[in-house]
């Protein structure tokens, strides 16, 4: 039987680490003020396999694949808001959530996308109030039978790219109505799955369609205070492995060209290739970035976010490089193979974790040897530091939000699974 923890170990578990980190110039205490700082955007996906509540509800498309079938799912919006409200209770910190468009509450009634209203985001921005959290939004390009060629604002047909555009321009409304409720700025952010799966003879035909369909969504100037555009690209889906129009290179120019926010999804490029590395170099010609945070697995699997080498060097260089104030932290997986509930809080507690053991760092000596050119004492220094008892701290931190320390989270999951989630057909 494992055994936690009592709080008097915790605290004196953490004053050694105090003093360990302070050995080396570090600030415990304010780095966990900067971490306690951090808003995270929860995907409402996770909890009901990308499915929405469109009535009548209809087959997933456009690339898009949750695989396993572990009982539980949310089937309402209420159900999803319950499972939500458990995960924030066991997340320290005061944290957001990513809402697509197929998650609109209509009253049963059959409401086309190009026609959605905040009013239909009513519950879910009452929900955000009550509990204090931001919200995010996205058009959902997807599922639906004016995407099943498999383009949409890159589309041949104009009736098919108009309505695609007048869907992402309603999005942008919403997102604004969200953020001006709630007092803090929603990111809208545009993925579109449009693409071939084999080799195209024109490539640059539907990234002109694209370009002119994104200057009409974001013709209409919206208050910065409330709505923040970004658009994001992805290397390739599946349906679309030979070709994708919203390439990173295309949305990069775009973005740079119009100073929207530029998504980085960490799954949405080659396997060997980090999106760590990107950070610095966007943030030199965008305004602010968006990171979905993901793990791909031989392909964009969006596999649950775990500690990783990856996940550590993405939020080593966002504090590194003091870029957290220009980047809006997301993450962005479905696996429906394990307790979905579970799935949320291992991947979140594994992004704070990352970011906790970043914040820990001496970056004022680790630039001091990098400028002296004393890569032997940078490289000696780096990996001394993964051995201090950065874990003390983050057990620390959780004690302090009051939220479950170390593996007993996972206690609270099983007993919701036993009184809602095992009740759900």
């Amino acid at each position: 039987m494992m055994t936690q923890p009592t709080d008097a170990q915790i605290r004196n578990a953490y004053a050694l680490a105090v003093e360990r980190y302070a050995a080396f110039g570090v600030d415990v205490e304010r780095a966990l003020a900067t971490l306690a700082g951090v808003s995270i955007s929860l995907h409402c996906w996770q909890g009901d396999d990308v499915g929405g509540f469109e009535a009548p509800g209809g087959e997933l498309t456009g690339g898009i694949a949750a695989t396993g079938n572990y009982p539980g799912k949310a089937r309402t919006a209420d159900e999803l808001r319950r499972d939500l409200d458990l995960v924030y209770s066991l997340i320290p910190g005061a944290h957001r959530l990513n809402l697509h468009a197929i998650y609109a509450e209509t009253g049963g009634r059959q409401v086309e996308r190009t026609d959605l209203k905040p009013e239909h985001f009513s519950r879910w921005i009452d929900w955000a109030k009550e509990t204090r959290r931001g919200l995010d939004f996205n058009p959902t390009l997807f599922s639906h039978p004016k995407a099943a060629s498999g383009m949409t604002l890159a589309s041949y047909d104009a009736s098919i790219r108009q309505f695609w555009v007048d869907h992402c321009i309603a999005c942008r409304r919403i997102g604004a109505a969200m953020g001006k409720a709630l007092g803090t700025a929603c990111v809208t952010n545009i993925w579109i799955p449009d693409g071939y799966k084999d080799i195209p003879a024109d490539r640059a035909t539907p990234r002109a369609l694209l370009q002119e369909s994104l200057d009409a969504v974001l013709a209409e100037k919206l208050d910065r205070r409330h709505n923040l555009d970004a658009v994001e690209g992805k290397l390739f889906g599946l349906g679309a492995e030979s070709y994708t129009v919203g390439s990173a290179e295309f949305y990069l120019g775009y973005a740079v060209a119009n100073q929207v926010l530029l998504c980085l999804d960490s799954g949405h490029f080659h396997p060997t290739e980090t999106i760590a590395d990107k950070i610095s170099a966007v943030l030199l010609y965008v305004p602010e970035l968006l990171l979905h945070v993901s793990r791909g697995v031989r392909w964009d699997s969006d596999h649950v976010v775990i500690f990783s080498d990856d996940l550590q060097a993405i939020m080593q260089e966002l504090v590194r490089g003091g870029f957290l104030a220009r980047t809006h932290i997301g993450l962005d997986y479905f696996d429906a193979s394990i307790n979905r509930v579970a799935a949320w809080a291992i991947g979140t507690r594994a992004a704070l974790r990352a970011l906790l053991l970043a914040m820990l760092e001496p970056l004022d000596q680790l630039r001091g040897l990098e400028i002296a050119g004393d890569f032997t004492g940078r490289l000696a220094l780096l990996e001394e530091l993964k051995a201090l008892p950065w874990a003390a701290v983050w057990d620390y931190h959780c004690l302090r939000h009051e939220v479950p320390v170390g593996y007993s989270f996972l206690g609270e999951i099983r007993g919701y699974e036993k009184r809602e989630l095992s009740k759900r057909p």
